[in-house]
């Protein structure tokens, strides 16, 4: 058996583990969060995108080729697989806003409350 000032500093049997738990919590809150300001970030990179389409800026500055190369692969993900093109009009973007709000509100508090309290929670 441990000393008397051993067994005092440990925090008793169950002190380890609810130090592991809030350390668990915070971690994932943290990732949650840290995923939801990317999401939110790509959200007005879009935004941008859509709305450079519409005033077809010089394809050589740097900006837009960023914007594009940041957002082409997942407009073109949704055009070759979903008909998102109706009367000239291209969709896409306002299918990738659909997506990120989906991620951000509903399948990101659910994973954290999977990962946090687990299925019983």
């Amino acid at each position: 058996m441990p000393p008397r000032s051993d067994r005092a500093r440990s925090g008793g049997p169950s002190g380890g583990l609810i130090g592991n738990v809030f350390v668990w919590t915070n971690l994932v809150i943290w990732i949650a969060q840290v995923l939801s300001g990317i999401l939110t970030l790509y959200f007005y990179i879009v935004i941008a995108a859509a709305i450079m389409s519409w005033i077809e800026p010089n394809p050589y500055n740097p900006i837009v080729r960023t914007l594009h190369a940041l957002t082409d692969p997942v407009f073109d993900f949704f055009r070759e697989h979903l008909p998102v093109v109706f009367g000239g009009i291209d969709f896409s973007p306002i299918l990738v806003i659909i997506g990120i709000q989906f991620l951000q509100q509903y399948l990101l508090p659910t994973l954290v409350r999977i990962l946090v309290f687990g299925f019983n929670g």
